[in-house]
């Protein structure tokens, strides 16, 4: 097996990302949809079409993180993580490896008795390799469905809680994103045209309608089907943000439902921002502290950063260092988890090596 091969995983309940790492050199990164709450097939589907992207993904060393073990379809998270690490052990073998957090580094036949770390400890992979690289920062990571805000003080992670329900309740894990996110899930209430509305709680339109409208998520990005399984152009995301108010696209210009768009955008920007003054809070990080952005969402991070007066940088741009070209560097912004677990795992490939 080659020793400089390692394909970092990051197994979600909505997407699969994939990082290939090629003697410390990020080389490629992709992310996949794959709707967990459908069936585990579509891991099968996932693994396949990493096949065919890279041949000798085989022979590599791959490191595993996850959080779809939360998909509906398992009984509890214990039997998600059972299930997940069993599929990714089944295609590899021992040449898995599965990130546990503060446990370290567990094969699959100690996945059982670490299930508790290894679920969901995704962000804490990020935010271990940017504590290595960046020792006051938060980690912002908005994503298609969930945003993670972990602090990061003297090089050490300064998080509160390690698992979501503990993070959900300190404010450093918030479940909105910029595409999946149901927009009911946002706000009650809402201005149109300069008069507030109730908004009606039907599953009408998603936060990717309101990026889409104000020009900033990435097309590449905008992976799942509409809440319509309609089109994604403009006019067919203004159709579903009026029938968030009883309205149809006809009854208003598109500056109009443009600017609509801007006010939910207002909306998750506040929520997002009062999580984030929870964190800077009580961590009581200085004014030094910068905010690493990554995710899809990202583009929302220097609007946050301006609230604060911090200074922003991509996760991307701390793996310059690591070779990477500008297709690569666009969709490890996104896949930032995959990327760090590959190159922890290379890194401590490495030192145990060099231990020899």
């Amino acid at each position: 097996m080659p020793r400089d091969l390692v394909i970092g995983w990051d197994l979600g309940g909505a997407h699969v990302k994939a990082a290939r790492i090629e003697a410390g050199r990020v080389c490629d990164v992709m992310q996949w949809v794959c709707p967990l709450w459908q069936g585990v097939a579509h891991l099968d589907a996932v693994f396949d079409a990493a096949a065919q992207r890279w041949p000798d993904h085989g022979d590599a060393e791959h490191a595993v993180t996850m959080s779809g073990e939360m998909a509906d379809i398992f009984e509890h998270r214990e039997a998600g993580v059972a299930a997940l690490a069993g599929r990714l052990a089944s295609r590899f073998d021992s040449r898995a490896s599965f990130y546990a957090g503060r446990s370290g580094w567990q094969p699959y036949e100690t996945v059982a008795e670490h299930w508790a770390d290894i679920a969901s400890a995704n962000w804490h992979a990020t935010a271990a390799l940017i504590a290595a690289r960046v020792p006051a920062a938060v980690l912002v990571d908005i994503g298609s469905t969930t945003t993670d805000f972990i602090a990061i003080r003297d090089g050490v992670l300064a998080s509160r809680a390690m698992d979501d329900a503990g993070r959900l309740r300190s404010g450093e894990l918030v479940y909105q994103g910029v595409v999946r996110t149901p927009l009911c899930a946002l706000s009650q209430r809402i201005r149109f045209c300069g008069e507030p509305h109730n908004v009606m709680n039907e599953l009408f339109a998603t936060t990717a309608d309101v990026y889409r409208l104000t020009g900033e998520l990435d097309p590449l990005h905008d992976q799942h089907p509409a809440a319509d399984a309609a089109a994604k152009d403009g006019k067919a995301s203004c159709q579903r943000l009026a029938r968030m108010i009883g309205r149809d696209a006809r009854d208003a210009s598109m500056a109009d439902w443009e600017s609509f768009a801007r006010e939910w955008r207002k909306i998750q920007l506040a929520h997002l921002s009062a999580n984030l003054a929870q964190v800077l809070g009580r961590v009581g990080l200085g004014h030094d502290v910068v905010l690493v952005a990554a995710g899809c969402g990202a583009f929302l991070a220097d609007d946050l950063a301006a609230q604060f007066g911090r200074d922003v940088i991509g996760f991307a741009s701390l793996m310059e260092a690591h070779g990477i070209d500008a297709m690569a560097a666009r969709w490890t912004q996104v896949c930032a988890p995959a990327v760090a677990v590959a190159l922890l795992r290379a890194d401590e490939r490495c030192a145990l090596g060099a231990a020899v």
